[in-house]
């Protein structure tokens, strides 16, 4: 019974990565399109990575919590 929530666990993320939440690799463009920023190597305290921009650029934006 304790691997039941570990395998909930894996399955969610395994659905998370299929539905788009990945760090797909993009470009600037694609990231500006998801209403994000480009940073170079990380993102600014306080707020999400959503993809890549380039190899060395992580596509930021600023986590909403309802």
């Amino acid at each position: 019974m304790r691997i039941l929530p570990v395998l909930c666990a894996l399955l969610l993320l395994m659905f998370q990565g299929t539905a788009g939440l990945s760090l797909a690799r993009g470009s600037r463009q694609d990231c500006e399109r998801r209403q994000g920023f480009c940073s170079h190597q990380s993102c600014p305290p306080g707020i999400g990575r959503i993809g890549l921009c380039s190899e060395q650029e992580f596509c930021c934006r600023i986590r909403w919590y309802p």
